[in-house]
């Protein structure tokens, strides 16, 4: 039988996305509603380990559901990744009176979780909170939507100037393994090509486009560019590669870089941190463990942390066939 918990940890690990703060609120004002007691972990699993730890209740995470980035701060612990590392990290939990954990985060934080998970026998739950919505077994990560929006409000401005000056614009997006960013914003602001992780025609693809387009008559074009696409060529080296095919394109490059990670998250981003933060107070409370909470088709639902992390990123072929036909 499980130990009745009555205090969880809280933390936030790995790159930070929008939705993480409303996540932690969640977590804390679930633990306030079920009488359980709350505590904060700063600085992510470094943090765990140093025991920079602050009791938080409903009050604590007031005014926090629209701010971007983490409160609770976020790092990647070398430290942690030692099994003296997470006796450390063990031993202040213990000392804290910390029954189980809440972490957010990715597949880096995840591993950690499972790592010490097995090791401690240690209740964790685990919130998929990325921007590249590559986390397996839920439909959509937190900060994803809202990356999703930045993304398109940054390339519409960018066309207004493509137009203005009839430019090819390459616009790099982030997505190192994963291009659901640059697939869907790229639909989204009605780009022309789009380069992603997943295929390996990516480059020839683009330029049967691009010439195809010259001959409808576009003066202007936008190629969106995950920034893990697989030509072997950096987004500059890929706009001289075009330059040397024609040197008629007057080609521009904008790596949005950061600004992706930032801002206040969308609704969905803040509904869905709600409802997978008292998810996983839920959970932990009903005795599971190395479970992440997920949203598929709408409800909530626990996957094993393996299942999360190892899965094989996929190609939604209905968005690819989308994107080929309205481009045209």
């Amino acid at each position: 039988m499980s130990k009745k918990i009555s205090k969880i940890g809280v933390l936030t690990s790995g790159g930070d996305a929008p939705g993480m703060n409303a996540a932690i609120r969640a977590v804390v004002r679930a633990c306030s509603y079920y009488q359980l007691e709350c505590i904060g972990v700063y600085r992510g699993y470094q943090g765990l380990i140093e025991g920079d730890f602050e009791k938080l209740d409903a009050r604590s995470v007031r005014n926090v559901i629209n701010r971007g980035g983490t409160f609770l701060k976020s790092t990647r612990s070398l430290e942690f990744k030692t099994k003296e590392g997470r006796k450390k990290a063990h031993d202040q939990l213990k000392e804290a009176g910390v029954d189980a954990l809440v972490v957010i985060g990715g597949d880096g934080t995840f591993t950690g979780g499972v790592f010490f998970s097995d090791e401690f026998n240690f209740p964790i739950v685990g919130i998929p909170a990325t921007i590249d919505n590559d986390i397996h077994g839920t439909d959509y990560t937190l900060g994803y939507d809202t990356a999703l929006n930045t993304v398109v409000e940054a390339i519409d401005k960018i066309r207004d100037t493509a137009s203005s000056h009839n430019r090819l614009f390459l616009v790099e997006v982030m997505g190192r393994d994963a291009g659901d960013i640059a697939l869907n914003s790229g639909i989204g602001a009605g780009a022309e090509e789009i380069l992603i992780p997943e295929e390996t025609a990516g480059v020839e693809r683009m330029l049967e486009s691009l010439k195809k387009s010259k001959a409808s008559g576009k003066t202007s074009s936008i190629i969106v560019v995950a920034e893990g696409e697989r030509s072997g060529k950096n987004i500059f080296q890929l706009a001289e590669f075009i330059h040397e095919q024609d040197e008629n394109y007057d080609i521009r490059v904008s790596v949005l870089g950061h600004i992706q990670r930032g801002g206040s998250p969308s609704c969905f981003d803040r509904v869905l941190a709600s409802k997978l933060g008292v998810g996983a107070v839920e959970a932990l409370m009903d005795g599971k463990t190395k479970v992440m909470i997920g949203l598929h088709h709408q409800d909530v639902v626990h996957v094993p942390l393996e299942t999360a992390i190892k899965g094989e990123p996929k190609v939604d072929k209905e968005l690819r066939r989308v994107a080929d036909i309205t481009s045209v």
